[in-house]
């Protein structure tokens, strides 16, 4: 297992409701590599994001997030654009799995999601859901994840996961 260490990043900000179709267009499902879907990661909402983000930028969203169908090329290509995690008030239960199961954090924070400003520093520690916005001196908790899904984080997904179990090396 990898050390889940504390992300810190630019906070890039968006509303409820966001859906998988607003994430990446189903006009680019013909393809699952997460190279090529970053590249069209949110471009309907912002316009070039994968030339803006940084790597390890954080994604800060509103209630009801990953909306819409279940396919996870959604959270693949959130996680290839160079954001480390997403804290949002809610998830869609499907992305919120599906995240967890390529290994990319999503923290459920709802006080940190609705206060934390765009452009914002934020850090975050995946291990206890403890969010840091670093622009407002503000410290919120979020919620943790329960140790088997830590591991899976871990892990680096589930199926890396399973691999070190059925292999003994976990």
């Amino acid at each position: 297992m990898t050390e889940l260490k504390t992300l810190r990043g630019k906070v890039w900000k968006l509303g409820h409701n966001v859906d998988t179709d607003l994430i990446i267009a189903a006009r680019y499902l013909n393809r699952s590599e997460g190279e090529y879907l970053a590249l069209h990661c949110l471009e309907d909402l912002i316009p070039n994001l994968p030339q803006k983000v940084q790597q390890g930028d954080i994604l800060v969203a509103g209630k009801n997030f990953g909306c819409g169908s279940s396919r996870e090329h959604a959270p693949l290509a959130i996680k290839y654009a160079g954001f480390s995690c997403i804290i949002a008030e809610s998830y869609a239960r499907i992305f919120y799995r599906n995240a967890i199961n390529i290994g990319f954090p999503v923290i459920t924070a709802p006080d940190a999601a609705k206060s934390i400003e765009g452009d914002s520093i934020a850090e975050v520690d995946p291990k206890t859901g403890k969010i840091n916005d670093i622009s407002q001196n503000i410290t919120y908790q979020g919620e943790a994840f329960p140790p088997f899904m830590l591991e899976i984080l871990s892990s680096g997904g589930f199926v890396p996961y399973i691999r070190k179990k059925v292999n003994g090396n976990a």
